[in-house]
């Protein structure tokens, strides 16, 4: 039985989940080949896959991404950490994940910062009520 991995990264209100296993080199996002994107995404998932490649000298794995919830942009960002960590922890390779901390910490480490909540009586969360001295 091949051995598959479940690995998930999260950016502002999106969730993706990258689901690995030993094959051809296949990655599907959304069902479909990542080379479908449009360039900038397609250039973010394929930074962890290029420098996996060059640590191993070979990308033998398949990975399917399916993402929920967040906008386009965060969506990418999430399936770029899950696939990053998915490798790290399929291959438990220690110079791969050096090799990706040392090009981008933000492919390991998720960014934790979320939208600040609306105060009572405010418009926003920072913005305070405007009032007049007459």
């Amino acid at each position: 039985m091949d051995k598959v991995m479940v690995v998930s990264g999260k950016r502002k209100t999106s969730v993706a989940k990258a689901k690995i296993k030993e094959g051809t080199g296949k990655v599907l996002y959304k069902g479909k080949p990542y080379s479908s994107l449009r360039m900038l995404h397609r250039l973010s998932l394929a930074e962890p896959i290029e420098i996996t490649r060059q640590v191993l000298g070979k990308f033998n794995f398949d990975i399917e991404v399916t993402v929920k919830g967040g906008g386009t942009e965060s969506q990418i960002q999430a399936a770029r950490l899950a696939i990053a960590n998915a490798l790290v922890k399929f291959t438990g390779n220690q110079n791969l994940k050096e090799a990706i901390v040392d090009y981008d910490r933000n492919m390991l480490i998720a960014d934790t910062r979320r939208k600040e909540a609306y105060k009572p009586g405010d418009s926003k969360a920072r913005a305070m009520r405007q009032s007049s001295k007459r």
